[in-house]
């Protein structure tokens, strides 16, 4: 048995298209990472950025299930003591709406250098409409 290597330039990138309106942000930040870190592809390793560009549309339409809208909570912290911040769901997609789903999708790629690299293969849009027309996007279901 030998182990397959991909070289960048061997690997191919194709570009889809998700459509987060009325879907569970979960399960479209799931769908988007699996999709930029390449595990849905024959040739996947862990430590190779062999996935594809993602584009994520509507992200302000996406529904949380049960009161998570007033209870979720999302903290920082500015390093000074006393200085932690939070901010529930309703208040992060008011101030940001692209916020959530970003956050969502950055948990599920891995942390390091990789991780951050693959994060700038994903495009978050707040509503229907992007700049990657050009590209010819594939629509992925949820």
């Amino acid at each position: 048995m030998k182990t397959l290597f991909v070289k960048p330039v061997e690997v191919s990138r194709k570009w889809f298209l998700i459509d987060a309106k009325g879907k569970i942000l979960g399960k479209v930040a799931v769908k988007a990472a699996e999709l930029a870190r390449g595990k849905h592809k024959a040739l996947y390793t862990p430590h190779q950025e062999i996935g594809d560009y993602v584009i994520i549309i509507n992200a302000k339409d996406a529904v949380v299930s049960g009161n998570k809208v007033q209870q979720k909570t999302y903290y920082r912290h500015s390093g000074y003591p006393g200085g932690l911040s939070t901010e529930t769901y309703e208040k992060a997609l008011k101030r940001k709406p692209v916020f959530p789903m970003e956050n969502a999708v950055r948990g599920m790629l891995p942390k390091g250098r990789l991780g951050r690299k693959l994060f700038t293969n994903i495009k978050v849009y707040a509503d229907g409409r992007h700049p990657h027309a050009a590209q010819q996007p594939e629509t992925i279901e949820v």
